[in-house]
């Protein structure tokens, strides 16, 4: 595996009784990039991600992650090793602030110990401070001061969006799996979700791996973008050439339709 391709996926497939929703998929993610991974519904978009991101095992294939062999790992392997992942549906803690969101993110606190509570309360004090003061780091990053205390539950989709993506700043991420971010987010604060992955991106050095129906915010964060169909990848390329070919037009709309 080339020391670029922070995530390859090797002729993939997964069945689902005599139902193939990924077929022989071949595809890899380059380290630093945002790559896009488009299709009309029913392309087997879902059923990669969900065998990335250890929610399932691939039939057949192989995944590597990091120059590691990663497959069929349980999720909670795949988060240690630094692969995250939102969902199209944001998953909060809705009786808990924002804040307290971000401080439940990081693994193996020693509160989480009784017996560690009880014998080394400064250690479990010290780490607390630690992970707070991270928490307002990222809440400061994505501009979401205003709504810190707030009960996570009564926040907005677009909020809720943020909020995500803020967990996955409270770990070392490595590759960051974004699941139709743009679903159930009001235009505003999807400029504001853009930007953030932008600066994730660019400043922080983030890799993000992106399934999305929103071909603008597609054009905007992706390069490159892979195109799947009946569970295959069709194309690969930049999203203004992948507008103009037929191919995709005709996958997308399912009759062949005349690109100017």
């Amino acid at each position: 595996m080339d020391t670029n391709k922070l995530l390859e996926v090797q002729s993939v497939g997964k069945r689902f009784g005599g139902l193939a929703a990924v077929n022989n998929c071949s595809l890899f993610v380059e380290e630093g990039s945002v790559t896009g991974l488009i299709g009309p519904n029913g392309a087997g978009k879902t059923t990669l991600f969900n065998m990335v991101a250890g929610n399932f095992p691939p039939t057949s294939g192989q995944i590597f992650f990091d120059g590691e062999d990663v497959t069929g790992l349980k999720p909670f392997e795949l988060f240690s090793r630094g692969v995250l992942r939102t969902f199209q549906i944001a998953h909060e803690f809705s009786q808990m602030t924002a804040l307290e969101n971000l401080m439940m993110v990081p693994a193996g606190q020693p509160g989480e110990s009784l017996l560690t509570t009880w014998l080394s309360p400064g250690a479990v004090k010290s780490e607390e401070v630690a992970v707070r003061q991270k928490a307002e780091d990222v809440i400061d990053f994505l501009k979401l001061g205003h709504v810190r205390n707030e009960l996570a539950g009564n926040l907005s989709g677009g909020q809720k969006k943020l909020l995500e993506l803020g967990r996955t700043m409270m770990v070392e991420a490595k590759i960051v799996l974004l699941d139709e971010v743009a679903a159930g987010v009001n235009r505003t604060l999807l400029k504001d979700l853009a930007a953030n992955i932008e600066r994730m991106n660019s400043e922080l050095g983030y890799t993000f791996f992106v399934i999305e129906h929103d071909m603008d915010l597609i054009e905007r964060l992706c390069d490159p973008v892979i195109v799947m169909a009946q569970g295959e990848v069709i194309a690969k390329g930049h999203m203004e050439e992948l507008r103009r070919n037929p191919e995709i037009v005709e996958a997308y709309f399912g009759a062949p339709v005349e690109v100017d």
